[in-house]
């Protein structure tokens, strides 16, 4: 008897994801021989100490599973770091849960809490991720707009936008891709809104080290209303260039905690060992977090000089790693257009700011990201220097 090779057809949970702008860019920055300041990275190499650490853990034979919660060490290490920053106390057993990276930190937040039903608000333009990751819940993605060109929280809108069904809204600060950082005002107007609510708050802080000009971080750990209802997630690889370890952590109350990791057990189980004992002893200094904020202004100061010499309009870059321009003096081409046509013609590429709205909003901003070497920064500059 012949048996017929049929695979089923599938119907997609996704419909509408496909190839990310990101890997689009990327392979075309690659196939022009662009300088590729799209993608969020780094092209530098860590600290020689961190990496002297996981060779370290790995000789000392911390090689099999870790606790599913995390390693202990490094438990304490984030819990301290947080009271230290932020003045607030988290319990390293039952609040800190170590994860594989911020992104599965955030869909593990929405699984646990997010049914069927439910609403969650995003505001955006926002991290690709966020609403795939509520429509695999079952949840129902309610898109609230930053206010174009300043990205600044709109309150009055967020406030319409909560139902009976909303069960989460998302924030981001430092902010990807717009490079905004949210005020204390505007964290406390959040807390505001909020407190006669049981809406859940999911903080993504990955790039809480990268603020600029003297500012500070308005951790939502800082304000008791909303670290009361938050899942606060931050990213070992944005704070010390090293993104391809996938290492992040969570922490919230109790309460919250225990059902994070009802999903996190069966989502991942655990994370790397020895890569969590290298980070809980190199935490044991606090200067490179601490020093990060010089470290990563002066690469966007220099970049910020080599586009001031063009026609590109340079937005405030509070914090991240992120530069946005205005593109409008220089081209009547869409986002998506522009940054196609800068890297075949030009030889750098970039993200359209349109591919972080639902609806593909074109405001005629992109995206350059300066986590890069300075020679890397300077090659880039001198072909942007023909705008």
């Amino acid at each position: 008897m012949q048996v017929l090779e049929r695979t089923p057809t599938l119907q997609t949970k996704l419909p509408a994801v496909g190839t990310t702008i990101f890997t689009v860019m990327s392979q075309l920055a690659f196939d022009k021989g662009a300088v590729n300041l799209g993608q969020g990275f780094p092209d530098f190499a860590c600290d020689p100490a961190l990496v002297n650490f996981v060779t370290s853990a790995m000789q000392s034979g911390h090689n099999q599973y870790p606790p599913m919660t995390g390693v202990p060490a490094l438990r304490n290490a984030v819990a301290t770091k947080i009271e230290a920053l932020h003045a607030r106390k988290y319990s390293a057993d039952t609040e800190i849960t170590i994860t594989a990276g911020a992104t599965q930190a955030i869909i593990t937040a929405i699984l646990a809490v997010v049914r069927a039903g439910d609403e969650v608000i995003v505001l955006e333009p926002c991290y690709d991720s966020y609403v795939p990751n509520i429509e695999l819940a079952g949840g129902t993605v309610v898109r609230v707009p930053l206010t174009p060109k300043t990205f600044r929280p709109d309150f009055d809108k967020i406030s319409a936008a909560i139902t009976p069904k909303t069960k989460a809204i998302l924030i981001n600060s430092p902010h990807n891709p717009s490079a905004t950082i949210w005020s204390e005002a505007e964290m406390l107007r959040l807390q505001e809104i909020l407190a006669p609510t049981d809406i859940l708050l999911i903080s993504d802080e990955v790039y809480e080290h990268m603020v600029f000009d003297s500012a500070q971080h308005q951790s939502a750990a800082r304000f008791p209303g909303l670290a009361a209802r938050a899942f606060i997630v931050s990213s070992f690889g944005k704070t010390y260039h090293v993104t391809g370890w996938k290492v992040g952590y969570v922490a919230a109350p109790a309460s919250m905690t225990a059902e994070f990791r009802k999903v996190h057990q069966f989502n991942v189980f655990t994370v790397n060992t020895p890569v969590q004992h290298a980070l809980a002893a190199y935490m044991a200094n606090p200067a490179p977090y601490q020093e990060l904020p010089a470290f990563y202004q002066r690469k966007r100061d220099l970049f910020l000089d080599g586009i001031k010499k063009t026609r590109l309009k340079p937005l405030h870059t509070q914090g991240s790693y992120f530069q946005c321009v205005d593109i409008s003096a220089i081209s009547d081409l869409g986002e998506a257009d522009f940054c196609k046509w800068l890297t075949t013609e030009i030889g750098v590429a970039a993200i359209p700011l349109s591919a972080f709205y639902g609806n593909g909003f074109d405001q005629r901003v992109v995206r350059f990201c300066f986590a890069k070497k300075d020679e890397t920064l300077q090659l880039a500059l001198d072909r942007l220097a023909k705008l």
